[in-house]
């Protein structure tokens, strides 16, 4: 099917109208949005209903760099430091050892059991073995689910730091099948190394740069910051890869400098970031399920079943509990990040290079990977929420700090909403009995959605939603720490 500029816009705002619509599913059913986009883009392409062309790879990985860039980098922009700080150790243990793990364990699996070569295999397991927590915290959010013990941290910052290794294996694999030069796997070890330190380098240097240029350069509007971010995040990317570094570590990591630093519009590049990451997702995901041909999955369904079967049982528990076997980390909660195993966009963006690289059975490769990311997302994805529930992890009341509010460039506080827990200790007392921060004043009380202007004398009571305004986050965490929000 040929379409003119204007037949591809109407088409492009159609099925990007009817998936943002119809993500108001996932919170109804419990499944992720990406499920929902793929499906679109499936139901659209050659073998759906709209018998929509699109076969061009290249187009998707160009699209799927630029949305995990994005994405990378508005999930480091939205990592409170303060929170991953504790975990930062089990985080790191499963983006590196985690992640090779996974991919050496369900590579020789697929080796074992089918008739891919032993780096074939590999390579496979390379393409799966980083999770998409993105598609977990949107199941978590909309059955309004909290996690105990920092289990929700360690998971954010997995899933944010681990796209590095999978994305070094995967094309370290794709050379040793496309290349005519003898690579061993011991020349590896520094190269993996040097990717990540400049990777690490060029995120720290890039994200101080942000700051540096965002409070001083004084543009005349306020809507040209974003811009002037975006080009340095796109420079980053593409810089730090030129000089063989990993640029997905580096605007992860230039995100969370950023993110924990304080400068104007902070707010609003946060707002910024999150609309534009989720409309890239929407476009990756609908692109490439344009890009797999549904009749395919048929004759490959056998395989993918016992591949992922393998992965989500064996591979995934087994790196895990390897990783983590001298932290503080108990069985429950290594039982419930094993399953949060979720394989996501990321796998099916790596499943192109091979297309690309002419790597024989890339077609069937490709194929594989995107069943896998669907039994996946079904069978995971729809049961994370029991699963917390069952190993006893759900946080019974949880009270998270909602996002501040921008109020001015020139004022430094900020106003937050803040939710007094079931047992704390100020139920029932006044405000002038409360040893309040002197830097922080209750501006206004929502009680049973009514509003009360608070006085010294007014009561607080469990439930009461409390408007805020602090100087700064140590103001905050002494606010939380009053109120006995955990």
């Amino acid at each position: 099917m040929n379409f003119t500029v204007e037949g591809i816009l109407i088409v492009g705002s159609f099925l990007l109208f009817v998936s943002i619509l119809a993500s108001k599913l996932s919170s109804k059913l419990g499944i992720p949005t990406l499920l929902i986009f793929l499906a679109i883009g499936m139901l659209a392409g050659a073998d759906g209903l709209g018998g929509i062309q699109f076969e061009s790879p290249y187009v998707a990985k160009v699209l799927g760099t630029i949305t995990l860039t994005l994405i990378l980098f508005s999930g480091g922009l939205d990592t409170d430091f303060g929170h991953i700080r504790p975990i930062i150790w089990n985080g790191i243990l499963l983006s590196s050892a985690g992640v090779l793990i996974t991919a050496l364990g369900i590579g020789y699996f697929i080796y074992w059991v089918t008739d891919f070569t032993l780096i074939e295999g590999m390579l496979v397991g390379a393409i799966v073995s980083s999770t998409d927590a993105a598609a977990v915290f949107s199941i978590l959010r909309s059955k309004n689910l909290h996690l105990k013990y920092n289990l929700g941290p360690t998971l954010e910052l997995e899933s944010g730091s681990n796209d590095a290794m999978a994305y070094f294996l995967m094309i370290f694999f794709t050379k040793l099948l496309t290349s005519n030069q003898d690579i061993s796997i011991w020349s590896a070890i520094p190269r993996f190394f040097q990717e990540m330190c400049i990777g690490g380098l060029i995120g720290v240097i890039v994200g101080q740069g942000m700051v540096f240029v965002v409070n001083r350069i004084q543009l005349a509007y306020e809507s040209l910051y974003p811009g002037i971010t975006l080009a340095m995040i796109l420079f980053a990317y593409s810089a730090t890869n030129f000089i063989h570094g990993n640029g997905f570590l580096a605007v992860y990591i230039a995100g969370i400098i950023l993110g924990s630093q304080n400068f104007i519009h902070k707010n609003s590049l946060i707002r910024f970031y999150d609309g534009i990451s989720w409309l890239m997702q929407v476009v990756m995901f609908i692109s490439l399920g344009l890009l797999v041909s549904p009749h395919k999955l048929i004759p490959i369904a056998g395989i993918g079943l016992l591949i992922s079967a393998a992965l989500i049982f064996l591979a995934r528990p087994i790196s895990v509990f390897i990783s983590l076997a001298f932290t503080k980390v108990t069985l429950n909660q290594k039982v419930f990040i094993s399953w949060v195993g979720l394989r996501g966009a990321v796998p099916i963006v790596f499943a192109t290079h091979p297309l690309l690289e002419c790597v024989g059975k890339s077609d069937k490769i490709f194929h594989i990977v995107f069943f896998i990311v669907l039994t996946s997302v079904l069978l995971q994805g729809t049961t994370l929420y029991s699963l917390a529930k069952w190993l006893g992890l759900e946080e019974t009341a949880p009270h998270k700090q909602a996002r501040s509010i921008h109020l001015a460039d020139d004022v430094k506080s900020e106003l937050i909403e803040l939710t007094v827990p079931a047992g704390s200790s100020i139920d029932g007392r006044k405000i002038v009995e409360i040893d309040f921060p002197k830097n922080a004043l209750i501006v206004l009380i929502n009680r049973d959605k009514r509003y009360l202007t608070p006085r010294g004398d007014t009561e607080l009571k469990i439930g009461d939603k409390l408007m805020v305004m602090a100087e700064d986050k140590n103001d905050i965490n002494e606010v939380e720490a009053c109120l006995g929000i955990a």
